[in-house]
C-alpha cells in the first residue's frame, strides 16, 4: 500500500468511494472532506484538540434523546441552521427563520378570532394579519401553525405543568387571507446550556439567550411553505440571538391599548383578558412554487 501524504489524503478519500455513488452525495462529501482537512491543516490541529472535539460530539450523542437533539442545537448555535435556511429559503416574500426543536405536529385547529390565551398568565396579546402573494392578493385557506413559550419561558413540551399543545394552534385564513387570535406575550428564554452546547457558550463568552418570539409555519397549495419566527421589537437579545434567527422584516411591535372597544368584532378575548392589552399586526407574503 502506498503512503498517503497530507496533501493527497483528500483525493485518497474520494478514490476509495464507489463509482456508483450518487453524484450529489459525492459532491457534498468531497467539499466537506476538503474543508475539514483544510481546517485541520490551517489550524495545525493537535492530537489533544482532535480528541477534545471527538469527546464533544460523543457527549452530544449521550445527551440526545427523543425530546432533545444536541446535534440540532449545535447546528443552531454555530449559525449552520440559519445559514442553510438562508441559502434554501424563498426570496421575495417574508423571510424564513429556524424551525427550532419545539414544533409539535397536530396542534388543534383554532377558528379565526379564537382565544389561545385561555388560563395562561401574562399580558393579553391580540395577533392578527393577512397572508398574501407577491402581488398583494389575499390567499384564502392558507394553513397557519403557531407555537410559543408561556410567560415562564418554557414550551409545553418542556414543562409538565402545561397542558399538551398549550399555546399552540393551527388556523385557516379567511377569504380575505386574514388570521386573528388572542394569546400572551412570549418570554425570552435560554437554549439548553447544561450539556456540550453550554460548554461552547462558556468557552466563547456568548449568551445562550434567545429574544422572545412567535413561531409560524404558513402553507398554501401552489406556494412555497414558509417556516419563520416573529420577534418583539426592543427585546434585549434581539441583536444577540443565540441561534442567529432574527431578520429585519421579522420584527413586530407590541402596540399598547386600553380600549376594549378597539378589538376586532370577531375576537374571542377570553375570560382573563388584561388591560392594558397589546396589539400585533403582522402580514405574511408567500412565494409561488413557480417563482
Amino acid at each position: 500500500m502506498k503512503n498517503v501524504s497530507i496533501d493527497t489524503i483528500t483525493r485518497a478519500f474520494l478514490d476509495y468511494c464507489s463509482d456508483d455513488t450518487d453524484p450529489r452525495t459525492m459532491f457534498v462529501l468531497q467539499k466537506m472532506v476538503e474543508h475539514l482537512h483544510a481546517f485541520a491543516k490551517e489550524t495545525q490541529l493537535t492530537h489533544a484538540e482532535w480528541a477534545r472535539g471527538l469527546k464533544f460530539l460523543t457527549d452530544a450523542g449521550k445527551i440526545t434523546d427523543d425530546e432533545r437533539n444536541e446535534f440540532v442545537l449545535i447546528s443552531d448555535v454555530t449559525g449552520m441552521s440559519s445559514l442553510v435556511d438562508m441559502i434554501g429559503s424563498q426570496h421575495g416574500g417574508t423571510s424564513s427563520s429556524v424551525l427550532g426543536p419545539f414544533h409539535s405536529v397536530g396542534a388543534p385547529l383554532l377558528p379565526i378570532g379564537g382565544d389561545l390565551k385561555k388560563d395562561n398568565e401574562g399580558a393579553t396579546v391580540v395577533v392578527e394579519g393577512h397572508v398574501r402573494d407577491l402581488d398583494g392578493a389575499p390567499i384564502e385557506g392558507a394553513m397557519i401553525e403557531l407555537w410559543q413559550t408561556a410567560e415562564n419561558g418554557l414550551y409545553y413540551s418542556q414543562d409538565g405543568g402545561q397542558d399538551d399543545f398549550n399555546l399552540c394552534c393551527s388556523m385557516k385564513t379567511s377569504a380575505d387571507g386574514r388570521y386573528a387570535l388572542t394569546t400572551v406575550k412570549p418570554a425570552p428564554y435560554k437554549v439548553p446550556d447544561d450539556g456540550p452546547v453550554g460548554e461552547l457558550f462558556r468557552a466563547t463568552g456568548r449568551t445562550p439567550w434567545r429574544p422572545s418570539h412567535l413561531h409560524f409555519i404558513v402553507q398554501a397549495p401552489g406556494y412555497k411553505p414558509l417556516v419563520t419566527e416573529v420577534f418583539a421589537n426592543g427585546d434585549p437579545y434581539l441583536d444577540r440571538d443565540a441561534v442567529f434567527g432574527v431578520r429585519s422584516d421579522l420584527i413586530m411591535d407590541y402596540v399598547e391599548s386600553r380600549d376594549p372597544n378597539a378589538l376586532p368584532d370577531d375576537l374571542e378575548i377570553g375570560r382573563n383578558v388584561t388591560i392594558p392589552y397589546y396589539k400585533v399586526d403582522f402580514d405574511f407574503v408567500l412565494v409561488s412554487e413557480t417563482k
